[in-house]
């Protein structure tokens, strides 16, 4: 027997989860370093659409995309809609695409594991995390990390 992938087509390398809190570091930080480098990027500010269900909006830009890249902070902990976005991930991760884990969490500031719920602190004891670091030899390595992640 043959043992091959099917190698799905996905309209964005990454749907980017992220809390309004951390809209400056989206805007100024994650845009430029990735779509400069080619890597397509779905931001509910910018490409939902009005109009349908924020649930469907949600469903649909975490099944077009090759990973969702959830930003995690306090404010993401806090938001309905973005703890909402982190299950339907770790649902379409667990469930629909097999081997190829595509949720990925990046840790935008120190999170205390007390505060995180107990299905995302599963996640992050199971599975590989990306910690932001402003110190410039580590984040470039983050930059360079990140954008592996999503592309392959």
């Amino acid at each position: 027997m043959t043992d091959y992938t099917v190698l799905q087509n996905y309209q964005f390398d990454a749907f980017i989860s992220y809390a309004e809190d951390n809209t400056r570091f989206i805007l100024d930080d994650v845009i430029p370093r990735l779509e400069t480098e080619n890597v397509s990027l779905c931001l509910h500010q910018r490409d939902f659409l009005p109009g349908n269900a924020i649930s469907d909006n949600i469903i649909h830009a975490i099944q077009s995309s090759r990973r969702t890249v959830v930003i995690l902070s306090i404010a993401f902990l806090r938001s309905k809609w973005c703890m909402y976005e982190f299950n339907m991930a770790r649902m379409e991760s667990i469930y629909s695409r097999g081997e190829d884990i595509s949720l990925v969490i990046v840790m935008l500031e120190p999170v205390p594991n007390s505060t995180l719920p107990l299905e995302m602190l599963r996640w992050i004891q199971e599975n590989s995390y990306i910690e932001y670091t402003i110190d410039h030899e580590g984040n470039d390595l983050f930059w360079n990390k990140l954008k592996r992640v999503i592309t392959t």
